[in-house]
């Protein structure tokens, strides 16, 4: 089978909101993505679109062994390839009438240059590993970009609205992450 320029990327259920944006300030990521923008030239880092909305995906590595997933860069996206890499997500707008699904599908095989039984059978796989690696709790490795994450010892107000948005599993993990970083 011939690899996929674009990827279908769930992130399992135990580790929802354990990310970059949600451990540093809008100011830091703002910045970070214009970055990420700029680096990939205005245009998708997949499928090469230009004058379009972008979005900063963060780009992970998962061990499966040791249940960490850890961040490894960023990339520009346009929203289509965006909603791709998460279509779980991109499943619940379609049924709330906020996407089309079918232009979703239309995209992932023009890009990756395969049929629409392709993209089934991808995502199948995608759900199936998904599936596997949801039913592990998993740690956060954000150690290569431990520069941009907030270091105020006082919570801010951002810190206690994304306490209070990931509940107790996820706490532990942002106060990992914020531990004695002054």
């Amino acid at each position: 089978m011939r690899e996929r320029r674009l990827t279908i990327e769930l992130v399992p259920s135990t580790a929802w909101y354990s990310n970059m944006r949600k451990v540093m300030s809008q100011a830091a990521w703002d910045a970070l993505r214009k970055q990420v923008y700029a680096h990939h030239h205005h245009r998708c880092g997949i499928c090469g679109q230009t004058n379009t909305r972008l979005e900063c995906h963060e780009i992970w590595t998962y061990d499966d062994e040791k249940y960490m997933q850890k961040l490894i860069g960023f990339i520009a996206l346009c929203s289509l390839c965006h909603h791709v890499k998460h279509i779980g997500l991109a499943g619940m707008f379609a049924q709330e009438g906020r996407l089309d699904y079918d232009r979703l599908i239309a995209h992932y095989c023009k890009v990756n240059e395969c049929s629409p039984d392709d993209f089934y059978r991808d995502r199948e796989t995608a759900f199936a590993q998904w599936r596997v690696r949801s039913q592990h709790p998993w740690q956060t490795d954000l150690s290569r970009f431990e520069h941009l994450i907030m270091r105020s010892d006082a919570p801010s107000e951002r810190k206690e609205r994304h306490l209070r948005k990931t509940g107790e599993g996820e706490r532990e993990f942002f106060l990992l992450l914020t531990h004695d970083m002054v």
